[in-house]
């Protein structure tokens, strides 16, 4: 079976006027879902805090990376390697090492073993290298976390911690970063279009879940 390509004004209006205004709706969603900080006890912020940093700090660079390589279109690539560039330069993995040290919830064998089994459905669906899924993957995850920082912030003051340049600096960056990552999948989709059959947010799906099993702890799936 052949694929057409769809003309660029076709693409566009798709990510702008249905991709990205429903991952936009599935970000909303699962942010109302977060529980008060103040409704919780310090166990459970501490384990949102364990479970998020165990599964960011070695992977998130991972998960771009992987996306990066995925894609054809020259368009997309700066805006994954500004991404990149950033996290690297300014060594984000051990802002949030220090971070998670500073609300005493660095994470131990048993937060990282939550997680484990959703963040390797999310690590073996993006070394597939499906460009246009992985894009919309990512816009949601950093669409998400530019949301979720104030949250993880709260648990984190809740917690004792005066150390926030984790929080304040994804808390303004992701913002630019996401809209980047939504203007790259239109590019990505001008040159490679997805097949017709595959779902576009299947690892927007995939995600999604791993988020929640981060907050709530245990795997709680959103009706598509």
């Amino acid at each position: 079976m052949t694929t057409s390509i769809l003309s660029p004004q076709v693409q566009n209006h798709s990510v702008e006027n249905s991709i990205q205004p429903k991952i936009e709706g599935m970000i909303d969603e699962l942010s109302a879902s977060l529980p008060d900080p103040k409704q919780l006890t310090s166990d459970q912020r501490r384990g949102i805090i364990a479970r998020y940093t165990a599964v960011l700090e070695g992977n998130f660079i991972y998960w771009m990376a992987a996306t990066l390589i995925s894609v054809k279109s020259e368009g997309a690539r700066p805006h994954l390697l500004e991404n990149l560039f950033e996290e690297v330069r300014d060594a984000h993995p051990v802002m949030l090492r220090r971070f998670a040290i500073a609300a005493h919830a660095f994470p131990t064998d048993s937060d990282a073993l939550v997680v484990d089994e959703d963040l390797t459905k999310v690590r073996k669906f993006l070394g597939r290298l499906s460009a246009t899924q992985s894009l919309a993957t990512m816009a949601f995850f950093e669409g998400f976390i530019q949301k979720f920082m104030a949250y993880l912030a709260d648990l984190a003051t809740l917690q004792g911690s005066t150390d926030m340049e984790y929080t304040d600096v994804h808390g303004v960056c992701d913002i630019e970063h996401t809209q980047g990552l939504f203007t790259a999948l239109s590019e990505e989709m001008e040159v490679n279009p997805l097949n017709p059959e595959a779902d576009i947010f299947e690892g927007v799906y995939l995600l999604r879940t791993l988020v929640q099993t981060i907050v709530f702890g245990q795997t709680e799936t959103l009706a598509a």
